[in-house]
């Protein structure tokens, strides 16, 4: 363990953009749930009808989990239910950043060298993720408290968010120590994470119906931070049980991690043939093996977010019908007065969020690419830089597209009317691509400030969610491409919002490669 502190201020050093972001976003969305409640519900009795709808059907269970109570407290924790799963995902790719992945750039090997220890790199990456959680529990508590809610149901919350994140960093831990590779580990560690919220979601189904797969609740960690409760029972032994996972899973990590090499996985990766075939001699095509597995998952997760998002449309319809003011705030959210049409608009703009993350991704893998070397022995061939750059952001801006497609296709065929709902999904792409080009732009002028481009997304992403509940100035909420867009299906379809950002993201996209072409490679 000897270095274990001076490399804790390393990685908070390396995150020190990246951690504090995520951190705080995650840590006022309860804050802003609770503020948008007290504006959604003039009265109790809204609130409890509200509560008494949402607790019934299975749409909302299953994309939130269970709802036992109708306070306000309550309310809010159950529609935080998605946010451990964003702690989590944010917990474990940070331990894979600096385990794994510094590992296969062969900084680990040049820090091992000297004074430090065999498990130092590991208890950083894991001391460095507890921490960032725990603070963001403690915003949690101090912002809700501050808002009025009892003091003991903040706490248990905050304390609830913050072991799902310690949890899954123990997950992440021990994928870093499976696998030979970083984007290995983060396939690994995000599909626990997938699987932990599908049971959580078949069993919290299941129970509603008076089923027999509730027990399917309890073998997700999901789950379990489900069953604590805040703001009613305040069963914090679920908590314990997630503490002492994550005590085991570190446990197991750091034993896995005695039992390989260092630069290796216990999974050894498989050569390849010595002649590649002739579906990857061309950029295009060798861009589709790297990006094909993450396309289909993003694309299968977005099909199940259709369904879900269908499915739970006749019940906003019934809600909103029932009360004025919820009816205000969709028309708010979504632009328009028609509820089934707001409600359609408002979820475009939220899967369009979601998968510019991918957008972004799927760009920052041409700096993967050139970090790790394999850009240098591709750019040693005839394939120019050009070639090769757009041969990863042509997934950058065709993948979103597919995605957004199969969202929109599967929740329309489940609402009934799929012409609109796929109009409002893909009128989002000009935006998404404009944070795709803001990452190629990094890429090519700022290479090593290439993952600021999360931030822009999580700004875009706060002022969606914030900016209509706190009533910003409209400047602040024309700072996300997203407010450009019209906010179909209901409202006019004008075609000129779209055809600039489409420039916008050309020209930014554009200056990217141009500055790529142009800067030494590798950086």
């Amino acid at each position: 363990m000897t270095g274990t502190a001076g490399l804790l201020r390393l990685v908070l050093r390396r995150d020190r953009i990246i951690m504090p972001l995520w951190v705080l976003v995650l840590g006022i969305l309860p804050y802003v749930y609770v503020t948008g409640f007290e504006t959604l519900f003039a009265t109790a009795q809204e609130r409890i009808h509200y509560a008494q709808i949402s607790a019934a059907n299975a749409g909302f269970v299953g994309l939130y989990g269970p709802l036992h109570g109708d306070s306000l407290g309550e309310l809010t924790v159950w529609r935080g239910g998605f946010l451990p799963v964003m702690i989590g995902l944010a917990a474990l790719l940070t331990v894979i950043r600096h385990t794994r992945a510094d590992e296969e750039a062969g900084r680990t090997e040049l820090i091992r060298a000297g004074v430090v220890g065999r498990f130092a790199p590991l208890a950083a990456a894991v001391l460095a993720t507890v921490l960032a959680c725990t603070v963001m529990g403690v915003i949690v508590a101090a912002t809700l408290i501050g808002q009025g809610l009892p003091a003991e149901g903040s706490t248990t919350l905050a304390v609830s968010y913050a072991v799902s994140g310690w949890l899954f960093a123990g997950v992440g831990a021990i994928t870093a120590q499976i696998a030979d590779s970083g984007r290995q580990a983060r396939a690994m560690a995000v599909l626990v994470l997938g699987v932990s919220y599908v049971l959580r979601m078949g069993g919290d189904i299941s129970a509603l119906g008076g089923g027999r797969l509730d027990w399917m609740s309890w073998l997700s960690p999901i789950g379990w931070v489900h069953r604590v409760f805040p703001f009613g029972a305040d069963d914090w032994w679920p908590a314990v049980l997630v503490v002492v996972t994550t005590l085991a899973t570190v446990g197991v990590s750091a034993y896995l991690l005695t039992r390989r090499d260092l630069g290796g996985g216990l999974l050894a990766g498989r050569l390849g043939p010595a002649t590649a075939a002739a579906s990857l001699r061309s950029p295009i095509t060798l861009a589709w093996r790297l990006h094909r597995g993450l396309l289909f998952s993003w694309t299968a997760g977005f099909a199940a977010l259709g369904l879900v998002f269908g499915g739970v449309s006749t019940s906003v319809a019934q809600l909103a019908e029932d009360s004025d003011s919820m009816g205000k705030i969709f028309s708010q959210l979504g632009g328009t007065d028609m509820i089934m049409d707001a409600y359609f608009a408002s979820i475009a703009q939220t899967c369009a969020v979601i998968i510019a993350c991918y957008a972004v991704q799927a760009a920052l893998r041409i700096r993967d690419e050139e970090q790790t070397g394999h850009a240098e022995a591709v750019l040693s061939t005839a394939v120019s830089r050009g070639a090769w750059a757009a041969s990863h952001l042509v997934f950058a801006l065709l993948g979103p597209a597919v995605a957004l497609l199969a969202e929109g296709v599967v929740a329309g065929v489940v609402h009934g009317d799929p012409g609109p709902v796929v109009a409002s999904a893909l009128a989002q792409l000009p935006a998404v691509w404009v944070l795709a080009g803001v990452a190629m732009l990094l890429i090519g002028v700022v290479p090593k400030l290439a993952s600021a481009a999360w931030a822009v997304v999580a700004t875009a992403f706060l002022i969606l969610i914030v900016g209509p509940l706190v009533q910003a100035d409209q400047w602040v909420l024309d700072l996300s491409p997203f407010t450009h867009v019209p906010h179909l299906p209901g409202a006019d379809f004008t075609v000129v919002p779209l055809l600039n950002l489409t420039l916008i993201a050309a020209g930014l996209g554009g200056a990217g490669l141009i500055a790529l072409r142009r800067r030494d490679l590798p950086v």
